[in-house]
């Protein structure tokens, strides 16, 4: 047997229907208020003395595709409080029904809010339009702004870490509760006083999960003493990596000595690696005034007075970050380098064959950049005299020297046996990397001290340097459960909310999408 459907069951509680129409603006429904009293604001006194009655107009849920308008008959009432400074007041509804001053029902204010928080402002403008629940971009804003972000409870575990407003000019804070696993606060840039000021409010955290940078490092010791600090693994991996490449570049010389490209034939370059030349040898004039200078015992800021160079350019040449001859660029060609060298070598050489294959793989570049891949490799395997003319960057050099022996070609093993033999303290800071990747891996912190030892004297000492600084939360991020991939994955979905609005959200409305419940 069918149910009838009562009007009053498509109205919120509390109100009588006394009219349906349907119009071209849609359906419009009269109401009145089925209680014979309300509350005064000021007092909190009820009254039922009637001053006199006034029309709302309401939007509230589609109905069949239809937009719906309430027409509330409300009513003004007349507070009998001695004390109270009003006289007069209107009507007040249940705030899960309708907010004082409101134009919505609080069921479709509801609504309006969760899609702002999943889409923004226009978005969220056009998909509303389509749901029969007009709403302009700043209405949708004004709202999430209005109801803000909900309170959190209290976290234990927690990992922070930063994120760019605007890359390499201004950055912002992020706060994660790992036990829960969301956002709880955005703090507006990243000086360790911010981040302290926050810390210090939440005395019950014992674990902080962060990056290497020594300014969170600084907030948490003075805020929270007590907390267990803990480095961030996949930092200390990287870090690990990075210091190895500084080793490789630091003795780039060393190596061009060893493989025999000490001398470069000019009349053997490009029109290209020409260019990069005269740029290398204008650069080595400017590192030997420098590198002398260093001998005879003055500063960096003595050299950069007299030199006139910035003192970042001091500081990399006295680090030997500036002996690269040739630079090299990433190429269209990176993604499709393994399936490359398997048809190399399969037998297949033909270039115009590879790039054929090679658009079936998805690749959209041109027959000319695989000529060249091409040709590249051919001269490669002719390594004449045993002599190498040109030497790769120090990036390429730290990756060939650990990947596996299998992976590399004749010229690159040829290459790579020439470094090991002529600068064995290159081999030593391989090592001491490897060695300390797998510390972390294997979690074995009895091994850490013999670690920092064995590579205080090593190329790779200025990370064991930082590695002993940071000691306990190293200990900590080998033995914890806990890490900061968290706030980075967090931090991941920022960029696509800061992004879905063009770069233009504030903290408050970032905060409140990122930090609300979905």
């Amino acid at each position: 047997m069918g149910q009838h459907l009562r009007v009053s069951e498509l109205v919120p509680d509390g109100f009588i229907v006394d009219e349906v129409a349907d119009a071209e603006s849609g359906i419009r429904i009269c109401l009145r208020a089925s209680s014979t009293r309300s509350y005064c604001p000021g007092c909190g006194a009820t009254s039922t003395r009637v001053h006199s009655r006034y029309t709302r107009r309401l939007a509230d849920l589609p109905l069949s595709g239809r937009p719906v308008h309430l027409l509330i008959r409300a009513r003004r009432f007349h507070c009998d409080g001695v004390l109270c400074p009003r006289r007069i007041f209107a009507e007040r509804f249940d705030a899960e029904i309708l907010a004082p001053w409101s134009r919505r029902t609080a069921r479709l204010d509801c609504i309006i809010h969760h899609l702002g928080l999943a889409l923004g402002g226009r978005p969220a403008a056009r998909f509303a339009l389509r749901l029969m629940l007009p709403a302009s971009n700043d209405t949708l804003l004004r709202v999430i702004r209005r109801r803000g972000r909900p309170t959190f409870i209290p976290p234990t575990v927690i990992g922070i870490d930063d994120w760019a407003w605007r890359r390499n000019q201004r950055y912002g804070t992020l706060i994660c509760d790992l036990e829960r696993r969301q956002t709880i606060a955005l703090l507006p840039d990243r000086e360790p006083a911010t981040a302290q000021a926050w810390l210090t409010t939440q005395p019950q955290i014992t674990i902080i999960a962060r990056d290497r940078g020594g300014g969170y490092a600084l907030a948490a010791a003075k805020a929270l003493p007590a907390a267990t600090q803990v480095a961030d693994r996949w930092h200390l991996m990287e870090n690990a990596s990075q210091a190895f490449v500084a080793a490789v570049r630091t003795s780039m010389r060393q190596i061009r000595a060893a493989v025999g490209a000490s001398i470069i034939n000019p009349d053997l370059l490009t029109a290209a690696e020409r260019i990069q030349y005269e740029g290398y040898l204008h650069r080595e004039e400017t590192n030997v005034a420098i590198l002398e200078l260093a001998k005879a015992g003055m500063t960096i800021k003595e050299i950069v007075r007299r030199t006139g160079y910035s003192r970042g350019l001091v500081r990399r040449v006295l680090r030997g970050q500036r002996s690269d001859v040739f630079r090299t660029r990433e190429s269209s060609l990176e993604l499709f380098l393994p399936w490359l060298d398997a048809q190399w070598a399969a037998g297949q050489r033909n270039s115009a064959e590879l790039w054929r294959r090679l658009g079936q793989q998805g690749f959209r570049g041109s027959l000319r950049v695989v000529t060249e891949w091409a040709t590249r490799r051919r001269r490669a395997e002719t390594v004449e005299g045993g002599i190498l003319n040109r030497t790769p960057s120090a990036r390429t050099l730290a990756r060939l020297m650990t990947i596996a022996r299998d992976k590399l070609s004749r010229s690159e093993t040829v290459l790579i046996a020439a470094i090991e033999s002529g600068v064995p303290s290159l081999v030593e800071a391989r090592e001491i990397v490897a060695a300390f990747q797998g510390i972390i891996r294997k979690k074995a912190l009895a091994d850490l001290g013999l670690w920092l030892e064995r590579a205080s004297s090593s190329l790779v000492a200025a990370f064991a340097r930082g590695v002993r600084k940071d000691q306990s939360a190293v200990a900590a991020a080998i033995t914890s459960p806990w890490s900061n991939g968290q706030a980075e994955g967090q931090i991941t979905k920022l960029k696509l909310v800061k992004r879905q609005m063009y770069g233009r959200g504030k903290l408050d409305l970032l905060e409140a999408r990122l930090v609300a419940p979905a």
